[in-house]
């Protein structure tokens, strides 16, 4: 079995063939081709947790774990740890063990980067970035190199932490700026990216038209980053169904009517919305997991 560690996993996975190897997988996952139940999470103690996430496809078959340990930051350890073992199917072989955290940030951000080439996203637009954690980091950087956004803000429920993912996006070769008024800016970007653990929204419901919003925070049914009015009016994605009608806050507490919710592989189909407001709502699948696990294989046995 090869090991991989962080900075081999990023390696192996760019964003545009990253995006392109999602936009296969959910077109995979709607045919029923690939296999991947709702993730497992068991208590450890207090609100610390493992999350167990398995998929399949006639190839291959990978499982993730994570582990959530919210003391470890006071212990000088990351609080978030995990792997991705991908296997042969027939054999049961294991393959490759992927850093886990990496793999999972990369492949979020990837998923919402397929969703926005889906609709056909154009270049050069505004982006407002709301959180400064690894997802607002990983799909900053997403969006910079296959978008090409003419400006990007990020913004936070503190300045500091807002300063810091600036800071991380510079030491990468990408600019951005700290935003102090959410609201405004929410109303002049084309792009949004919500990415907290917030339980109440975090940008109003004042968006331009045609605006496209990417909201990847809260994937329990108490989380919520969006204001119900505009998860009413806007036109809806998800990444995968059948996990966002159980576990996305931000469509349970609208009280959506499932019927309106489009999956991935039928993003395609709202390319021509023009001023009407989309909302990309995600809450993962180790479907995803699967994908990004299948590319970094290929391109590490073509090495």
């Amino acid at each position: 079995m090869r090991i991989v560690d962080a900075e081999q996993t990023a390696a192996l996975l760019p964003w545009k063939p990253l995006a392109d190897a999602m936009r296969r997988a959910a077109g995979e996952l709607h045919a029923g081709r690939l296999h991947a139940p709702l993730r497992h999470a068991f208590a450890l103690s207090g609100d610390d947790r493992l999350l167990l996430m398995p998929a399949s496809d006639a190839y291959y078959a990978s499982v993730k774990l994570v582990t959530v340990n919210h003391g470890n930051p006071a212990l000088g350890r990351a609080r978030v740890q995990g792997e991705v073992v991908l296997m042969d199917r027939a054999t049961g072989e294991r393959l490759a063990w992927f850093d886990g955290v990496v793999l999972t940030a990369r492949r979020t951000a990837a998923v919402s980067l397929a969703a926005a080439l889906a609709l056909q996203v154009a270049a050069g637009a505004r982006l407002l970035v709301v959180g400064a954690g690894a997802q607002a980091l990983a799909h900053a950087l997403a969006f910079d190199a296959v978008l090409a956004p003419a400006w990007i803000g990020v913004a936070s429920r503190s300045r500091a932490s807002s300063e810091g993912l600036v800071a991380a996006l510079k030491a990468q070769g990408v600019t951005a700026q700290v935003v102090d008024d959410i609201a405004a800016e929410a109303a002049r970007c084309g792009l949004i990216v919500t990415a907290t653990t917030s339980r109440t929204p975090v940008i109003p419901d004042t968006l331009r038209p045609g605006a496209r919003v990417f909201a990847v925070g809260a994937f329990t049914p108490a989380m919520c980053e969006l204001p119900a009015a505009l998860v009413n009016r806007a036109a809806l994605i998800v990444d995968e169904k059948e996990g966002a009608l159980v576990e996305a806050g931000d469509l349970i507490q609208a009280g959506v009517d499932g019927s309106r919710v489009r999956d991935l592989a039928s993003a395609h189909e709202l390319a021509g919305a023009g001023d009407q407001v989309v909302v990309f709502k995600s809450v993962g699948s180790a479907a995803w997991d699967l994908a990004a696990a299948r590319l970094a294989w290929d391109r590490l046995s073509a090495c």
